[in-house]
């Protein structure tokens, strides 16, 4: 690939820029400026539009930084029964969300947008049903305690001490950390970047 269609990702997770290194792909990575809609802002969109629409901002904004280049965006939103679960806003908060997931099964949908050098965009996504095994609060206490939660959809993470919470994963489980890899490989198959 040429250094003018390098692509970029437009996510500052480094959950996501490890998983798009084991593809072997040669990207750099910037941060997207721009606000992402939420349940409490836009309460009218299901999870998975909340997902794609946000993953499509990140992408839009960047591609128009710089024109002429691969930009894929990327958004994961925790849904349980309707309701979305995004990054707490505190320890209290994430707390409240994995006694709410505590014992039940809830999807995590990552949407994903491919933005084209020339300006055409395709934008996909990925659902997995995560479920969790039935929390203490002493196993509650001390996943708090060992894992940064504040960036995590959900406030957790499948990668960090997962085995304490989650009992079952059916689906992608990279989908799960942050980037559906199997449908990511094969839309980057189709357009030539793998």
């Amino acid at each position: 690939m040429a250094a003018t269609t390098a692509l970029i990702l437009a996510s500052a997770s480094p959950r996501r820029r490890e998983l798009l290194q084991e593809l072997g792909l040669r990207f750099e990575v910037m941060t997207a400026e721009v606000s992402e809609l939420d349940a409490a802002t836009s309460p009218h969109l299901e999870p998975i539009e909340l997902a794609r629409k946000n993953a499509q901002r990140k992408a839009t904004a960047l591609a128009e930084q710089q024109p002429g280049r691969w930009v894929l965006g990327a958004d994961t939103v925790v849904a349980l029964e309707g309701r979305v679960f995004g990054k707490p806003v505190s320890l209290d908060q994430a707390r409240e969300f994995l006694e709410a997931l505590s014992g039940r099964t809830h999807e995590v949908i990552t949407g994903c947008a491919l933005r084209m050098p020339n300006g055409e965009e395709e934008v996909f996504h990925e659902v997995s049903r995560v479920t969790f095994q039935i929390l203490s609060d002493k196993i509650i206490r001390r996943y708090l305690a060992e894992v940064p939660v504040l960036d995590k959809a959900g406030a957790y993470a499948l990668q960090e001490h997962g085995e304490w919470i989650i009992g079952h994963v059916e689906g992608s489980r990279t989908n799960v950390i942050g980037l559906p890899m199997e449908l990511l490989g094969r839309v980057f198959q189709k357009h030539g970047l793998l």
